[in-house]
């Protein structure tokens, strides 16, 4: 097993947890929690003690450890029995499984979507193509550095051209991959986003589908996820 862990020389702060409407406080916790370990805020190995959470979340101790328990469930999180919990490590095999899983159940949704897309959906691919070559400009522009505007264009295109797959389990499943690649894409494109050509895998990948080119599409899909991978597996490692 191959890992990697984040090296910070001071904890990254976290905005106090306001509660959602019809939110508990441990649904709060567990919420910004993830976010913030999908992110990289809260980094790949760290520590993740109850007072210094209590600190910088600003909520009490029984709704954080419930939190760490479900996101222990997820494997974001590692229990270490009394020593408590730490951020999962970012595991290049595991990413290697979850590639696997996620280019799968999203190429059966986008077949499904293709096939079955009427014009909504193809005005909805339209217009994140549209974000997402915008958005691929700046992350160009920037050397690589990851922006969340990129994460949220990144995620809101790919969303979009399975959105009429017609399968919402299909789709639920498909979140819940993604959401768990989200950490290991960023450490991919801020590893050497500046050195591959998102903008073109993006634009060709939207030409394929809206020409309902299923076979290419796919195809483009199946390597754009590959790159990823591969991209990750090279990146420099502290």
């Amino acid at each position: 097993m191959t890992e990697a862990t984040g090296h910070q020389s001071a904890t990254p702060l976290a905005a106090p947890i306001q509660p959602e409407a019809g939110e508990t406080l441990t649904e709060a916790a567990y919420r910004a929690m993830r976010h913030d370990i999908i992110r990289g805020v809260r980094a790949p190995g760290e520590r993740l003690r109850i007072e210094k959470l209590r600190q910088l979340y600003d909520i009490g101790p029984t709704p954080l450890r419930e939190a760490l328990q479900k996101l222990s469930a997820e494997q974001l999180v590692l229990s270490e029995g009394n020593r408590g919990f730490t951020v999962a490590p970012l595991d290049f095999e595991e990413f290697t499984d979850l590639n696997i899983a996620r280019t799968d159940v999203e190429m059966a949704a986008l077949r499904r979507s293709i096939a079955g897309g009427d014009p909504a959906w193809e005005a909805r691919v339209v217009a994140a193509s549209y974000i997402m070559a915008k958005e691929d400009a700046a992350l160009e522009s920037a050397g690589g550095e990851v922006r969340d505007s990129w994460e949220e264009a990144n995620a809101a295109f790919h969303s979009a051209l399975v959105s009429a797959c017609g399968s919402a389990w299909l789709l639920r499943v498909r979140s819940g991959l993604q959401d768990l690649c989200e950490r290991y894409r960023r450490a991919s494109v801020r590893g050497r986003g500046g050195a591959r050509h998102l903008g073109e895998e993006h634009a060709a990948i939207s030409q394929a589908v809206l020409a309902r080119d299923t076979e290419r599409a796919c195809e483009l899909l199946r390597r754009h996820f590959e790159t990823t991978a591969k991209d990750l597996s090279v990146t420099p490692r502290d």
